[in-house]
């Protein structure tokens, strides 16, 4: 019994100490575990950390990547050339001149962009597209910009891109031959009328007709070739587009003075580029770009003159990168990126003389909408034009 007894209590004793040596090495197992989950986790913040600082300099650089890993500034110099979408079929906008060159107001300013982004006017490649195809095109983002007579409208922007600043401000209108005694386009009831599928033109051509109870026929066609085709052929009474390019447009009829554009402007028609949605920074950059052009002009700088030295006015020594500057590191750009745009392609007023100006279309600026707004007669009336930027500062 004795035996027995002892033999119970050394057994009982054996058991209480295996059972401490398992909890002991559990314990020391959970420890070494929560150990490695820290390692593990101060290995990650500093990962973190890193890839936050290696963002921020990024920004500094110019290099922050978009969601596909690349930024749209890396991907244009990469490639070494700044894509397009435009047109050849409106002489002044975009056309092709007598050496073959696709030449206009348009394609300068993705000129003026390739020399921003890349110091040569001449890196453009220009896809050409119709009326129907601007909004999938800058929507795909397989373009760097669409500058192709493109309206600026609260549903595109939200749907197609991002616009920058108005570039030219335009109105749609009609043309008819001069023999209809047409004078009016109150006086289009009952007619046909030929529009570019797929455009606000086309929208706007429906609500006037039915606001005013005219009952127009709206023939509709792929292409603005196609629509004056038609138009020149008989196939209808009017064709309507903007302003602008009717006036572009009737330059090339066989005998412009057969026909006439109506007095009637029925819409609101401002026009500017349009970058893909998804990068603010080439979004600024394509702004700045415009502005440096406007301020150009205001400031009197022109293509053959461009001051590279002091010139004792803050503005421009500013805008030329000679003094002071206005974000030009932080969007990727060179100090003196005005003065490559300004000898590049000139300023906006020249821009616009020699293509829809004297030396191009003759459309009329001075009075206008497309004068610039400090062209007022006066120091505290609105009276100026409405061509404007931010601020270079």
């Amino acid at each position: 019994m004795k035996r027995t007894l002892l033999l119970f209590v050394a057994l009982s004793a054996l058991v209480l100490v295996l059972v401490g040596c398992s909890d002991t090495s559990a314990l020391e197992t959970e420890n070494a575990n929560l150990k490695a989950e820290n390692e593990a986790m101060k290995a990650e913040n500093e990962a973190m950390k890193a890839q936050i600082e290696e963002g921020m300099a990024m920004l500094a650089a110019g290099t922050l990547p978009m969601g596909d890993g690349e930024s749209r500034l890396n991907t244009v110099r990469e490639r070494g050339k700044v894509i397009c979408a435009s047109r050849d079929d409106v002489p002044g906008y975009g056309g092709i001149d007598a050496a073959g060159n696709n030449v206009g107001f348009d394609i300068d300013l993705c000129r003026a962009l390739a020399t921003a982004v890349l110091g040569d006017p001449s890196a453009i490649e220009i896809r050409l597209i119709n009326a129907a195809e601007r909004g999938p095109t800058i929507q795909s983002g397989e373009v760097d910009m669409l500058v192709r007579t493109v309206t600026w409208t609260s549903s595109r922007d939200a749907g197609w891109g991002n616009y920058a600043q108005t570039m030219f401000y335009d109105g749609q209108g009609f043309m008819v031959r001069a023999d209809s005694g047409i004078t009016d386009a109150l006086e289009l009831e009952g007619a046909t009328v030929c529009v570019t599928l797929g455009t606000t033109t086309e929208l706007n051509l429906q609500d006037f007709s039915d606001q005013n109870g005219l009952g127009i026929t709206v023939s509709t066609f792929e292409d603005t070739d196609a629509v004056v085709a038609a138009y020149d052929a008989g196939q209808c009474d009017s064709f309507t587009n903007d302003n602008s390019q009717l006036a572009a447009l009737r330059t090339a009829l066989s005998n412009p003075a057969d026909h006439v554009i109506l007095p009637n402007t029925i819409s609101e028609e401002p026009l500017g580029p349009v970058v893909p949605h998804g990068d603010d920074q080439w979004f600024d950059i394509v702004k700045t770009v415009m502005a440096i052009l406007i301020y150009g002009e205001a400031y009197g700088i022109s293509q053959s003159d461009v001051p590279s030295a002091a010139t004792d006015n803050t503005k421009v020594d500013r805008l030329l990168g000679i003094s002071g500057a206005f974000g030009q590191e932080e969007l990727g750009l060179s100090e003196t990126v005005a003065q490559d745009v300004l000898k590049a392609v000139g300023n906006y007023g020249e821009i616009y003389d020699r293509n829809l100006g004297p030396s191009g279309i003759n459309l009329p600026r001075e009075g206008g909408r497309n004068a610039l707004w400090a062209n007022a007669p006066c120091t505290d009336c609105p009276k100026g034009g409405q061509i404007y930027a931010a601020p270079l500062r």
